[in-house]
Formats: C-alpha cells, sequence, structure tokens
C-alpha cells in the first residue's frame, strides 16, 4: 500500500524523491547570500606554514581514500553508491569511503596530530565545514588544489562562492554541499506535549512541556548561531555578532541545560535521539529529518517529523573538499571533485541527499529527472529563501579560541 505524501510541500518531494531513489541524509550548510556570498569566508591571520606536501603518487597509485559526514553519498537498495562507482568505473581510480565526520570537532580531535606534523591521516580528501576548513588552512595543514586537473570545477563553480579574501579562487577549500539548519521535531509527540501542531520560535524548545526532550546540535554555528538570531543578533556581522553577545547566548544555553531542558547535545547522531523518541524537538539539519521520516514512516504515520525554520531565521552552511599536506593522491583526489562538477553527476547526488548544489547547471539537468523536485526549496533554494538564512560570520585567530573554548566548557559542564 502507498502511503500518503505529507502535507509541507517541500518535504513531500523529498519523500517523494526518497521512495523511488533511497535517498541518503546529512543536511544543512552555511552563509549564501546569492547561493553563497555569504559562504566567502573573511580573511584571518594565517599561520606561517613549514609543511611541504608528501610526494603524489597518483600516477602509479590509483586509489583515494574519502572522508566524509554520514549517509552523504547516493546510495541503493544494496548499499552501492552509484555516483561514485561510476567515476570508479570512468576513472580507474579505486575509492575507499570512508563516513568518519560525526562532528567538526571531533574529526579534527582524531587527525589534528598527524596533521600538524605532514603526515597522512589515512584520507586524501575530507569534506569538514568551512569554518575549519579555513582553520585548517591558516594552520599550514591542507594542500592547494590544482586548476588544470579540474576544468569542470573552473566553469561549473556557481561564481558567488568565490572571491573570499582567504581563498579567493577555491584553490584550498572547496564546496561539497550546502544545507539549512532549523528546528526538527515529532509531530505526534510535540502535539501531544504541547498542544500545538508545530514550534514556530527557538523559544519554542524552552517550553516546560518540553524539558529533557530537547536536543542541541553539537555545531557550535548552527545552534549557538540559532540562539543568536533568536536575540535578534546578526550573525553575519561583526559589529552584531561581539563576544558578548555570544557567551549571552552560551549563558542561554547553559541555562537550559542546568534546569534539565536539553536532553543532550550531539552530532549527526541526534537523529538516533529523534528516532527512539528521547527528543522531541531538536536544533536540525534539514535533509535529516527528509530521511529520518523515511526511516520511520507508517502507514499511519507517513511523515511522523517536521522541520521548520524558526521565524528569526535559520543558519546556511557549506561543506567543502580539502586535501592535507599528508596526502599522497591529491591529483587522484583533483578527478573527484572534477566528475563531482559535472552538472549530470551534481544533479543526481544532490537529488538524493537534498543538499544545496554548487554546481551550475545542476538544476537545469534536475529538471528533466524531476521537474518538481527541482523546485525544491531545500535542494535547489530562491533568493527568497535564501533571505530568511545567515551564516555565521568568520571568526579571528582570538574569537575561534575563546568563543570554541566556551562552546567546549559547556560541553563539559564547566
Amino acid at each position: 500500500m502507498m502511503r500518503g505524501l505529507p502535507q509541507d510541500p517541500m518535504l513531500r518531494q523529498l519523500v517523494k524523491a526518497a521512495r523511488s531513489h533511497q535517498v541518503s541524509r546529512r543536511a544543512a550548510l552555511a552563509g549564501i547570500g546569492g547561493t553563497a556570498a555569504a559562504l566567502s569566508l573573511a580573511s584571518c591571520a594565517t599561520a606561517e606554514s613549514t609543511l611541504t606536501p608528501l610526494t603524489d603518487v597518483s600516477d602509479s597509485e590509483p586509489v583515494l581514500t574519502w572522508h566524509n559526514w554520514p549517509a552523504y553519498m547516493d546510495e541503493d537498495e544494496a548499499g552501492n553508491y552509484p555516483t561514485l562507482s561510476r567515476f570508479e568505473q570512468e576513472s580507474g581510480i579505486t575509492v575507499d569511503y570512508r563516513i568518519e565526520i560525526d562532528d567538526n570537532d571531533t574529526w579534527y580531535a582524531k587527525v589534528k596530530d598527524q596533521l600538524e606534523l605532514g603526515q597522512d591521516i589515512g584520507a586524501d580528501i575530507a569534506c569538514p565545514t568551512g569554518w575549519m576548513a579555513q582553520r585548517l588552512k591558516n594552520l599550514g595543514v591542507i594542500q592547494t588544489f590544482d586548476d588544470a586537473n579540474m576544468p569542470n570545477k573552473v566553469a561549473n563553480l556557481d561564481p558567488s562562492y568565490l572571491g573570499s579574501a582567504d581563498d579567493p579562487d577555491r584553490i584550498y577549500s572547496i564546496p561539497w554541499q550546502a544545507g539549512f539548519a532549523g528546528i526538527g521535531y515529532n509531530k505526534k509527540a510535540y502535539k501531544e506535549a504541547t498542544g500545538k501542531d508545530a514550534p514556530g520560535s527557538v523559544a519554542d524548545l524552552w517550553a516546560a512541556e518540553l524539558r529533557g526532550r530537547v536536543g542541541l546540535l553539537s555545531e557550535m554555528r548552527d545552534s549557538v548561531g540559532i540562539v543568536l538570531m533568536a536575540e535578534g543578533i546578526d550573525i553575519t556581522s561583526t559589529s552584531s555578532l561581539s563576544e558578548d553577545a555570544f557567551m549571552s547566548a552560551i549563558e542561554i544555553i547553559k541555562a537550559q541545560i542546568d534546569a534539565g531542558q536539553i536532553f543532550n547535545v550531539r552530532g549527526n547522531s541526534y537523529l538516533d535521539d529523534l528516532a527512539t523518541g528521547n527528543i522531541i524537538a531538536a536544533t536540525a539539519w534539514s535533509g535529516d529529518i527528509t530521511v529520518a521520516n523515511i526511516e520511520a514512516a507508517t502507514d499511519e504515520e507517513p511523515e511522523p517529523f517536521g522541520f521548520i525554520f524558526p521565524e528569526s531565521g535559520a543558519t546556511i552552511w557549506a561543506d567543502v573538499f580539502v586535501t592535507p599536506m599528508g596526502a599522497t593522491h591529491k591529483k587522484n583526489a583533483e578527478k573527484l571533485i572534477d566528475f563531482y562538477y559535472d552538472p549530470v553527476n551534481a544533479a543526481e547526488l544532490a537529488l538524493w541527499v537534498n543538499f544545496i548544489t554548487p554546481v551550475v547547471g545542476a538544476k537545469e539537468v534536475a529538471f528533466g529527472i524531476d521537474p518538481v523536485l527541482a523546485e525544491n526549496q531545500l535542494i535547489f533554494p530562491s533568493e527568497q529563501t535564501l533571505s530568511n538564512t545567515q551564516a555565521f560570520r568568520a571568526l579571528t585567530g582570538q574569537e575561534e579560541q575563546r568563543f570554541s573554548s566556551a562552546w567546549q566548557n559547556l560541553l563539559l559542564g564547566a
């Protein structure tokens, strides 16, 4: 029996696609202005690097190891990755695709020592979020990419992702996918607990009826960013997003943790808590909620979870390709990037993972696959949708240290 489709028009089309394509999960982004202008990173003080890349042996070793987020790749019923398999067939390069990133900070903690020594971290390429990539660049631990090996990237990268003072030509970090962070919730449980159909604001997360049933993303820029926006702070602005404003938001979250309002703070695995019922609502990534619906849908509840932009707005971000100094297959990595910058491959991927693609021409290809889905605002957002989002501004080295320390101290219960 075919289950009914969601009422939400965006989720309706994503569920429709998932039924025919076996959608994967992970979702959220970082900054856009015209789809990415706000994703451009402001310049920070750059450390003098004493590291040099290891010898590239791509010509003699057709292999590649890739670190990525959970379910951030198109997948079929047999657990294969169709576009990645096609890349392997066309290029002759064997890819060891590893799901290693659940959270930027925890991934960095695992590879930090090798990165700083210029040693092999066990990956030739990885896709951290843009702010982490900027940190890695400033530490001098990632290589530059060679545009000569990536004609599709040169031709098809959305121009709004270019022009950053820190990486104007995108040769250190190349966009992979982008997405939104808002509020995800269990519809039935939320209605039973609050009497309302859906949350509308960040303040709704602090309702007494949800005590102990709220989750927060461990991504500082998303969870703190959403709280800051609810307090009227423009998180794209240096003058508005001051250290005082940031610390005030930390205090707001701390108060909710101390009061027992928040069940836990997690990375991608927050979805487990939604699925098991440990939490009713959480700061969440848009595409994740779509997949959670696919996995948990029943005839009685075809769409158990919802996703909304808070009335104060959602955050937006981008995950990017980087290659560590210790990687020895950079040219193979560049061939992989070039493959995914072909609009045909980019469109197929975007319609599976439900993230914003940075590839010019992908939307037009998507129209030929599914015209309705190609208009979905969670995949190909309009300027109106983007106007309700903000990207957490780039931080100076000193701010990065202070803000991250405050956030980590909060998570550790300090």
